[in-house]
């Protein structure tokens, strides 16, 4: 069964158990996804509305953060509520060390080294990990990878040509 066709059977379930927000969430969902639709001039993948839900799970997120700033608690709470009836269409989360291995293996694949190259990892990445992990914290655990990896590379030179000048300032020519 397609995740189109489970999305409208479980909406037609919300309806006949008068569960408002449930319908109401996947209402909006059905929406965000035909607008895709009409404006792709295509029918969606599975993938490409698992990328619909994940965007609608992200606005609801940063609304939970505002609300929260602005002490709405009922409003983020409602919001909470309407992010985990969309999560139950969406892949299963990764584990932060499945994401460190997965941040790994797009590093190597792309032969990246350096901050410079974050676009082109994040790239890589982007479709193994739509839906399944916060793009956030997705770029900044590639960003301290390649951070890390750009310290690496540059330490053995710093410390050889720290090496040369203290040797110069100490006097340690041959020509003095």
């Amino acid at each position: 069964m397609s995740l189109k066709d489970r999305l409208q059977e479980e909406l037609t379930a919300a309806m006949r158990a008068r569960d408002a927000l449930r319908r109401d969430t996947l209402r909006l969902a059905q929406s965000a996804a035909y607008n895709l639709e009409k404006r792709n001039q295509k029918p969606l993948t599975d993938d490409e509305l698992v990328g619909v839900l994940a965007r609608e799970v992200k606005t609801r997120r940063e609304s939970v953060d505002a609300f929260r700033k602005g002490g709405r608690e009922d409003l983020a709470g409602k919001e909470e509520a309407e992010i985990a009836v969309l999560g139950e269409f969406l892949p299963q989360e990764l584990s932060v060390t499945e994401l460190q291995a997965l941040v790994d293996e797009a590093i190597g694949a792309t032969s990246a080294t350096s901050a410079r190259d974050l676009g082109k990892v994040m790239g890589w990445l982007a479709p193994r990990t739509r839906g399944r992990a916060d793009g956030r914290q997705v770029s900044e655990l590639v960003a301290r990878a390649l951070a890390a990896r750009d310290l690496a590379a540059h330490e053995p030179a710093h410390a050889s040509t720290g090496d040369a000048r203290a040797r110069g300032a100490n006097g340690g020519s041959a020509a003095g």
